[in-house]
């Protein structure tokens, strides 16, 4: 196509329907965008948009056209995201994401490396939404459960995610503790508000206790961590919280059904980078302590 900008103007009017909208989203007057649309149809020699009170709709030719620009617009997304961590230093931006969970373990970890690399802005994204590494959103992953499986990406093992079964010290006082596995149908739970979680504490945990036992129900770890500090009732917290938490009583030894195997993954596109590598070797080496201290 002789110009791109006409292409990717037909495709936000696509998009959004109106010329408007697609002048707001490009930086660019209404007019400019007419006159995009205008001489691409003139040199495509076909109608690409229906034009009405409510603004344009996409004929069958500019569907075509919509699905082949909309692949491109990804394509270049995805290109951006890999330029920007192929710099040959350790500065610009690191992004890590993973689970909220581990915040207690990461924060120092990457804070260290940044200061070892002041020419580095570190950006932790934690949450549910998985970070698209092909489209440049990560340059480092650490998820947990199976093993990722896309087939563009580099995936590591990292090390078990240990889980521990506790309560506040305010929980015991008032319902005492259970002794065995037996004695937990008779107490209260935190966990997660889908009860159908795969996290592997909250099936066990469904295995040996009556779903309504579990009385506090949230989304996020975070909040769990904070309701059984509370004394709302008894949970599972990573072992990373339970040791800079003060005023928990472990109820049993962690067991291995509640862990889960966590995973370093990058997109084999990044994997190389030398800010990549440089983070990936000061992770594991910290790994290796935490080991070692174990």
């Amino acid at each position: 196509m002789e110009n791109w900008d006409e292409v990717r103007t037909a495709y936000q009017v696509a998009r959004l329907g109106t010329v408007s909208g697609a002048a707001e989203v490009l930086g660019v007057h209404h007019a400019t965008v007419i006159r995009h649309i205008d001489a691409l149809e003139g040199r495509l020699g076909v109608k690409l948009f229906q034009r009405h009170a409510r603004g344009y709709t996409a004929t069958e030719a500019g569907q075509d056209l919509l699905t082949v620009a909309q692949t491109t617009d990804d394509q270049f997304t995805q290109l951006a995201g890999r330029i920007r961590g192929q710099g040959e230093g350790v500065s610009g931006e690191l992004v890590v994401t993973s689970l909220a969970t581990l915040s207690a373990m990461m924060a120092p970890v990457l804070t260290e490396f940044q200061r070892e690399n002041p020419g580095l802005t570190v950006r932790y994204l934690t949450g549910n939404r998985l970070f698209r590494l092909e489209y440049g959103e990560a340059h480092v992953a650490i998820r947990a459960g199976s093993a990722p499986e896309q087939p563009d990406n580099v995936v590591q093992p990292f090390m078990p995610h240990k889980m521990r079964m506790v309560a506040a010290k305010s929980y015991v006082d008032r319902k005492g503790r259970p002794e065995t596995v037996a004695d937990l149908p008779d107490h209260e739970f935190v966990g997660f508000d889908q009860l159908d979680s795969r996290a592997p504490f909250m099936r066990w945990l469904l295995t040996h206790v009556p779903q309504d036992r579990v009385v506090y129900r949230t989304e996020e770890n975070q909040s769990i961590v904070d309701a059984v500090v509370a004394g709302a009732g008894i949970g599972f917290i990573s072992d990373w919280d339970f040791g800079r938490i003060d005023g928990l009583v472990e109820l049993f030894p962690s067991m291995e059904e509640w862990q889960s195997p966590l995973w370093l993954v990058t997109h084999v596109d990044l994997h190389r980078s030398p800010k990549v590598q440089a983070f990936l070797t000061f992770l594991k080496a910290r790994a290796k302590e935490w080991e070692s201290r174990a």
